[in-house]
């Protein structure tokens, strides 16, 4: 290889547009720019986002930054809240149905608050680490 011999790859430099150079080129007169109003003039430009005055799009919509939408519908259970209810086998089903939980809530998790001291299997509903060795003690089980 030649340093004097090397060039782009074909199609990779295009020629620049060349404009205001008569109706031959198809960019003569008014250079592609069609007729009158701010944006065939040289300056003019609307900020971005700008609808004419319209609302913009990114002030029309509420703001909500991080916050979860869900994250109101998720509920912490206590220990001893668990140890209260009538079945033994525990699912967000049946925290609803006893009113441990809002009828609307997604997900349900144990925390370590208070004391159990029956056996019980939850299932579908999370657990802590020590919400989960305390049932674990007493011969119940956690299933994700």
């Amino acid at each position: 290889m030649r340093l004097n011999t090397i060039k782009p790859a074909d199609g990779a430099k295009k020629a620049a547009k060349r404009v205001g150079r008569g109706i031959g080129c198809g960019l003569g007169k008014t250079c592609g720019r069609g007729h009158k109003g701010q944006k065939s003039r040289s300056g003019g430009f609307h900020k971005v986002g700008f609808e004419g005055g319209q609302m913009p799009l990114q002030r029309r919509l509420p703001k909500r930054g991080f916050n979860s939408m869900t994250r109101a519908r998720n509920y912490e259970v206590r220990l001893s809240d668990i140890d209260r209810l009538p079945v033994e086998e525990i699912d967000l089903l049946a925290l609803q149905v006893a009113g441990v939980v809002p009828a609307d809530a997604l997900s349900a998790k144990v925390i370590l608050a208070g004391a159990i001291a029956r056996k019980v299997i939850l299932k579908g509903v999370g657990a802590t680490k020590g919400a989960k060795a305390a049932i674990e003690a007493v011969g119940g089980s956690v299933s994700e």
